[in-house]
């Protein structure tokens, strides 16, 4: 039973986490007056810390930018339920939980509160939720996590190569 449940946990976390992030994008791409209400708040309070514009429409974390994350993330947990692409499933996670630490975050410790949009903190559960599945992803999936952040290791800073001895080595023609 027990080895059921971790075959089918991570397209279950796949699936939960996907369906917040595409719900959440209409109200992101036709600037919904809730987008407007939770952006602005932001952008305000980046202001008084003197980066305006920083939550704006055009800005660096606008409501577009985040949303076109989240659509990746989604795409990716997606596309990661079929066998061949399951390491998209990891990317889509790692995606999906720098998001949602951000959102949770912004949620507790600005002005934008648990509750900006008077739903009973419903946006805030959402953001835990998608954060919870996606961190329960990750270790789900750490082998393949552990084999992309050595890959992405091995480009970043190329291994090596092991010094050759004097008796290895053959002298030039």
């Amino acid at each position: 039973m027990l080895a059921r449940i971790k075959n089918y946990a991570p397209t279950a976390y796949s699936l939960i986490a996907s369906a917040v992030f595409l719900d959440s994008l209409r109200f992101k791409f036709t600037n919904a007056i809730e987008t407007q209400v939770i952006f602005g708040r932001l952008d305000a309070w980046a202001a008084s810390l003197g980066a305006p514009g920083l939550f704006a429409q055009t800005g660096l974390f606008s409501q577009y930018v985040i949303g076109s994350a989240e659509l990746l993330a989604s795409t990716l947990l997606l596309l990661g339920l079929f066998p061949a692409l399951r390491r998209l499933q990891t990317l889509g996670a790692l995606i999906a939980v720098a998001v949602m630490t951000g959102a949770v975050n912004f949620h507790l410790w600005t002005p934008l509160g648990i509750d900006p949009n008077n739903d009973g903190g419903g946006l805030f559960f959402m953001a835990v939720t998608v954060w919870l599945t996606s961190v329960a992803m990750l270790f789900a999936r750490r082998r393949t996590l552990f084999t992309i952040m050595a890959e992405l290791r091995d480009v970043i800073v190329p291994p090596m190569e092991a010094p050759m001895s004097s008796k290895t080595r053959q002298a030039p023609a």
